[in-house]
């Protein structure tokens, strides 16, 4: 009776202007797992970075442990040290079929992971492209 129909209307975000400086709108669209990928990404730069000049960090400390071990584990190997981890390393040695039974059990579990994570990409790349067809990314 109004002639008045149902509308709605909004703001597309075409930049972002912070203190001089101007950015994409895509910069709004960063998550939280983003956010902790970009933050990894630097420890682990600071942890490879401490590794190759000696310096101790906290990011490296593990990494320099567990290098130092590998190290003893070599000498327990060739030497007649003995301590636990050294006696499992020696029986690999001096019969390398048990070794080889180990890694036969662990390559299947290990790749279902994998499996998994590949399929899920097919999935969402499937998405993706159905969503470009129904005209999503026409007005952007």
């Amino acid at each position: 009776m109004l002639n008045i129909s149902p509308f709605s209307y909004g703001l597309v975000v075409k930049q972002v202007y912070d203190s001089g400086t101007i950015f994409a709108p895509a910069i709004l669209d960063i998550k939280p797992e983003d956010l902790r990928e970009k933050f990894l990404a630097g420890v682990a730069n600071i942890a490879a970075l401490s590794l190759s000049i000696g310096y101790p960090t906290v990011a490296s400390a593990p990494h320099s442990i567990a290098n130092g071990f590998k190290n003893l584990l070599a000498i327990a190997a060739v030497t007649e040290v003995e301590f636990k981890e050294a006696t499992t390393i020696k029986e690999y040695i001096k019969d390398p079929s048990k070794f080889a039974a180990v890694a036969a059990t662990a390559a299947p579990a290990a790749a279902a992971p994998a499996e998994k994570k590949a399929e899920e990409k097919k999935e969402e790349k499937e998405e993706s492209e159905s969503d470009d067809d129904m005209g999503f990314g026409l007005f952007d």
